[in-house]
């Protein structure tokens, strides 16, 4: 482009003031404010038009950046503007760009080009983009992107950025299939903040890996257009998905970033603390994350038709204590968590929870959370009867102690195994609910043994049965003789020493189908027991 150590600009170029002040800010590494001083005017957002004083061309940018002058003696070269309109399509696909770039401010006439690139650090504070066009970007070090405007969607699948990315307070709206942001397969080594991010379209991070954490803290994802507002199966972020509360700076729920990249002013739905909120379904299958999953004082807005899914994830933690979804369906089959954080407001109802196979191993309620409702939580999950989610409460429950309780939630799902069989064992199913609870309530058993040995010596007393064989009988002992009709198993001589007729024989008959029964059920219950199930 120019003479070695020649820091003059080409003479076709004819630049500008605005570009040349432009030029010799990018040799002296210092910033080039083309601001006027009105913040309303100044606003790239706003409805004032921008004069030819602000104006620089996207070819003498693009210049600057590929093949610009050497800096100053003593300086660093670097492209820092301030309050410019960009004018034509800014495009640099396929180039290495060696200086820092920080574009604040600023106006872009058209799309902004990138795919294959490889930068440093890029940084575009507060500009109103028509479209960012940036697959397989590379940059060493940030790509920031706060507070700006984007009208036609980002491209981000494939990038790989350095350090961190940031999109916190950015709106970006849908492109021409429907995407906000379009960043399957992307990589970013740290960080990925999109706090207080409003975004009109389908976001996906299909495959996407981030380093350290994600954060959608007071996030707003809206998608009427399709399915889901999130779509990121098989995302994997090394510590926490945050899709929390977001506050500004300085309030108990900002994040550690400070202005100009974090949150810096008030947002645009006017509070200073705001909760995430997702209109539309989402889509974390098969994702890993290793340190949590956290949902507190989310709010998901569905039709009837989307679902918040989780199948298959992994994490150490799963915080699930967002808004109840009023419609919609919650999917966790086939997760695998360790600590399961929640409250009862959080779950939807019957119907609107799936979770067979889902696994955890303790449970940790935040708030009043019993026993009762959490067996109304289990019932929710499964419109049609299955083991799977009773036994795993009652072995989260075993595992903390309550063992009580498990033999509560194993009842429950004996009874509701009930409802699925014929009526013959549906029957017998109540008989042996109603004498020993299945065995889980084996006291029951020698209450009722002692009711109907109590009956039994009352009868025999008054009318105790002939001997079978007339000097061979024991002496008569109506509480013995009842006792030994009781225990199906244990011999006392007595019942087969004594031959009851008539009414008594009835009696003796009775007495021995319940002792039946009820030794059975408690053998049946004792046995689960030992199984520990």
């Amino acid at each position: 482009m120019t003479e070695p150590g020649d820091g003059d600009a080409p003479a076709d170029l004819q630049l500008t003031s605005a570009e040349w002040s432009m030029w010799q800010a990018f040799r002296n590494g210092s910033t080039c404010d083309l601001h006027i001083g009105d913040p309303a005017r100044d606003d790239p957002h706003g409805q004032h038009l921008w004069g030819p004083e602000r104006r620089v061309r996207a070819r003498v940018v693009a210049l600057l950046l590929l093949d610009g002058p050497p800096p100053q003696p003593g300086r660093v070269a670097a492209l820092q503007l301030t309050g410019a309109y960009i004018t034509d399509t800014l495009d640099v696909a396929g180039g290495t760009i060696k200086p820092f770039v920080e574009l604040r401010d600023c106006r872009f006439e058209a799309e902004v080009v990138l795919p294959e690139s490889h930068f440093t650090t890029l940084r575009l504070v507060n500009c109103a983009i028509p479209r960012l066009e940036a697959a397989r970007l590379h940059t060493e070090g940030d790509l920031h992107l706060p507070r700006c405007v984007v009208q036609s969607g980002i491209r981000l699948t494939d990038a790989q950025i350095g350090t961190d990315l940031m999109l916190n307070q950015t709106i970006v709206h849908k492109d021409r299939q429907g995407r906000s942001v379009m960043a399957d397969g992307l990589t970013v080594a740290q960080d990925l903040q999109a706090e207080m991010m409003e975004s009109y379209g389908e976001l996906s991070l299909r495959g996407a890996t981030i380093g350290v954490s994600l954060s959608l803290r007071g996030s707003r994802l809206c998608n009427p257009f399709g399915r889901r507002a999130l779509n990121a199966p098989q995302l994997t972020v090394e510590r926490t998905l945050y899709l929390t509360a977001a506050g500004l700076a300085n309030s108990p729920f900002s994040s550690s970033a400070t202005p100009p990249y974090g949150i810096g002013q008030t947002p645009s739905r006017g509070t200073r603390v705001q909760r995430f909120e997702c209109e539309g379904g989402m889509r974390l299958d098969d994702g890993r994350f290793g340190d949590a999953v956290d949902f507190e004082n989310a709010r998901f807005i569905m039709e009837s038709d989307q679902e918040l899914s989780l199948r298959r994830i992994q994490t150490p933690e799963l915080r699930f204590l967002g808004e109840r979804p009023q419609r919609g369906r919650v999917i966790l089959s086939g997760a695998r968590v360790v600590n399961l954080i929640d409250k009862s407001a959080s779950w939807p109802g019957l119907g609107g929870l799936w979770m067979a196979g889902f696994a955890y191993e303790t449970l940790i309620p935040r708030g009043h959370f019993p026993l009762a409702l959490r067996l109304q939580w289990v019932a929710a999950a499964t419109p049609e009867y299955a083991p799977e989610p009773y036994e795993m409460l009652a072995a989260s429950l075993r595992s903390t102690g309550e063992d009580a309780d498990a033999r509560e939630v194993l009842l429950a799902k004996q009874r509701r195994r009930r409802e699925t069989l014929p009526l013959a064992a549906k029957a017998w199913g109540v008989l042996q609910d109603w004498t020993v609870a299945y065995g889980y309530r084996p006291g029951r058993a020698a209450v009722w043994m002692a009711v109907l040995w109590a009956i039994g010596t009352l009868y025999f007393s008054t009318s105790p049965p002939p001997p079978l064989k007339a000097g061979e009988a024991p002496p008569w002992n109506p509480y013995l003789y009842s006792l030994d009709l009781l225990l199906p198993v244990i011999d006392l001589n007595q019942a087969a020493a004594w031959k009851p007729g008539g009414g008594s024989q009835w009696v003796a008959a009775v007495l021995i189908l319940a002792g039946w029964v009820l030794a059975t059920t408690v053998a049946a219950g004792a046995s689960r027991l030992l199984r520990r199930q």
